[in-house]
């Protein structure tokens, strides 16, 4: 049996056997002793929200001789004020430690424990976000004890808590039968172990719809049983599995994948960023997107992909009419690549809406001739170029494109600028994916042109 992370007094394991029930409890190393203040007539009642967060906040505190996280409570004061001019469904939580517009306290497990109490009983909360805070497996360990509880919850954001193994194994047992729809737990190192039970749970889980377990080493072993069980899963509609960590030049991965890719037609999103996906690779995946019929946005940024692949993918987006997002930023692709591309979007497909190429090593030519692609496919609507290299041609098809409003400013990451009588183009933030490990100093954090493929292809998202 794994172990648990430290917990109150009293309180039983979740998912632990009937003989471990008996034995008695932990305190946790850093709870203080349990004094009866004034505050305690407020634990274990259901919380309404006439009675408001902050205040059931700090008496749960003084009850518990635990430190008031200001953070925390200026956020519950927030929710109190929406909660009193009626706005008291769907709401989100938003405790990011990496937010940029207040000042922050990161969240502990220590406080995660008391906002825990607190959430378990507000309904009218089905969002939660507490990424970039220092939750760790004992806060790993109450965030599976919130998921438990608080049926309303749907959308849960644990990116960069410092989670490992045994925290990632016990949220992944209690999403085996839960309503939560979309999980973030990208950069927590769960590594293999914590992939395996991941993989396990979506054998049994029928309502989550997004997964992103992104930079969280998980292993060639959790990779193929991910692929092995999305054959068969129908719930999942997108999931991350980005930067896993691979040994070996045979691209396994790519393999499995691909054979996943042939069964599944439930998947909507799929990232494969860092794989190491080389051409054989993109070869595998582009067999079977002929079979495929529901994938609409791929992800496979930052490989090793050459223009030699691109000949694969041109020729499966010529029959293939359910794509509308590729992200090919951070590969090799180079003039030739993008000729290929470029050929096959003026000609043939009349799917796909966005195309980012951004650090391909391509010049002129190639920027060009996928310019050219736009003035004839109407549906090509989106396109990323930046950290290629601009010759004048190309500054001045793109300038044309914007001025004559066949390509919109917010569907690009270049603005066109003259500097005497020549055009050049400088770098905007917009982008497929530009907030995903990021907040915007706007506050703006979900924009649609700064996350143009979220917006595109709405899977899942947060409330």
């Amino acid at each position: 049996m794994a172990a648990q992370p430290p917990r109150p007094v009293g309180e039983r394991s979740m998912g632990s056997p009937p003989e471990a029930a008996s034995a008695p409890a932990r305190s946790p190393a850093w709870a203080p002793t349990q004094a009866r203040t004034a505050g305690a007539a407020l634990v274990g009642q259901r919380e309404s929200p006439e009675s408001g967060l902050q205040e059931h906040y700090s008496n749960l505190c003084m009850e518990k001789s635990q430190k008031i996280n200001p953070f925390i409570l200026r956020i519950l004061q927030e929710v109190d004020k929406e909660i009193k001019k009626g706005l008291a469904a769907g709401i989100t939580l938003n405790i990011a430690g990496n937010n940029r517009l207040v000042p922050v306290e990161r969240v502990t497990g220590e406080d995660f424990w008391i906002l825990s109490r607190i959430l378990k009983n507000c309904l009218y909360i089905n969002g939660l976000d507490v990424g970039y805070n220092l939750l760790g497996d004992v806060g790993a360990y109450y965030a599976a004890k919130l998921v438990q509880k608080q049926l309303n919850l749907i959308y849960l954001n644990l990116m960069f808590n410092d989670i490992g193994p045994e925290g990632g194994e016990l949220i992944a047992k209690v999403l085996h039968n839960q309503t939560l729809k979309y999980l973030r737990m990208t950069g927590n190192k769960i590594e293999n172990k914590g992939g395996m039970f991941f993989a396990a749970m979506l054998q049994i889980n029928s309502s989550l719809e997004k997964l992103d377990l992104g930079d969280c080493d998980l292993g060639m072993q959790s990779v193929i049983a991910f692929a092995t069980v999305l054959t068969r899963n129908q719930a999942i509609k997108a999931i991350n599995l980005n930067r896993p960590i691979l040994y070996g030049e045979q691209e396994e991965s790519t393999v499995h994948i691909g054979r996943m890719l042939k069964e599944n037609h439930c998947l909507v999103v799929l990232h494969m960023c860092k794989h190491d996906i080389k051409n054989s690779g993109i070869q595998q995946l582009c067999d079977a997107l002929y079979l495929n019929s529901s994938l609409r946005y791929l992800d496979v940024s930052c490989n090793k992909i050459t223009h030699d692949g691109m000949v694969y993918l041109a020729d499966v987006l010529k029959s293939n009419t359910t794509l509308e997002v590729i992200d090919l930023s951070f590969n090799r692709i180079e003039n030739a690549g993008a000729n290929y591309l470029s050929e096959t979007l003026t000609s043939h497909n009349r799917s796909l809406k966005a195309l980012s190429v951004v650090s391909n090593n391509i010049e002129g030519e190639g920027l060009v001739a996928l310019s050219q692609s736009m003035k004839t496919n109407l549906t090509f609507s989106h396109i990323y170029i930046w950290g290629n290299k601009f010759d004048e041609a190309t500054c001045v098809a793109y300038s044309d494109l914007i001025q004559m409003g066949r390509l919109k400013p917010d569907n690009t990451d270049v603005e066109p600028f003259v500097v005497d009588g020549r055009v050049y183009l400088a770098e905007v933030s917009n982008g497929l994916k530009k907030h995903y490990y990021w907040t915007s100093t706007s506050g703006e954090s979900y924009d649609h042109s700064s996350n143009a493929g979220f917006a595109l292809v709405p899977v899942g998202q947060q409330p």
